[in-house]
């Protein structure tokens, strides 16, 4: 009998790890049509990467490239901030140094 391949969301990847533990694997992995294989790699994802490790074709290797682009990212828009507050604060010194000019000039 060839059972037709189905996908599972993150979070019911998660509720069947916590069933199995519960309930027991076989029963668990009989009941969702998983086969234990299936099983043991999730939870070995899920130990090793946490949640996102369950994402499709996961792998530690992407989930570290993708926490350095995001620490980049965050340096980078502190850098846009930092540059943009900079730019204001140059923008009122020469509006006020313009009023004084002004003053002087009356």
């Amino acid at each position: 009998m060839l059972m037709k391949k189905r996908t599972f969301t993150t979070e019911e990847k998660i509720r069947i790890i916590t069933e199995a533990s519960e309930k027991g694997v076989n029963a668990t992995c009989e009941k969702y049509g998983v086969y234990a294989a299936s099983y043991y790699s999730w939870k070995k994802k899920l130990d090793q990467m946490g949640k996102e490790g369950l994402q499709h074709s996961m792998t530690p290797e992407h989930l570290k490239r993708i926490r350095q682009l995001e620490k980049e990212n965050q340096l980078l828009k502190q850098l846009l901030a930092e540059k943009e507050l900079e730019g204001k604060l140059k923008s009122e010194l020469l509006k006020k140094q313009y009023a004084l000019e002004k003053r002087r000039r009356l």
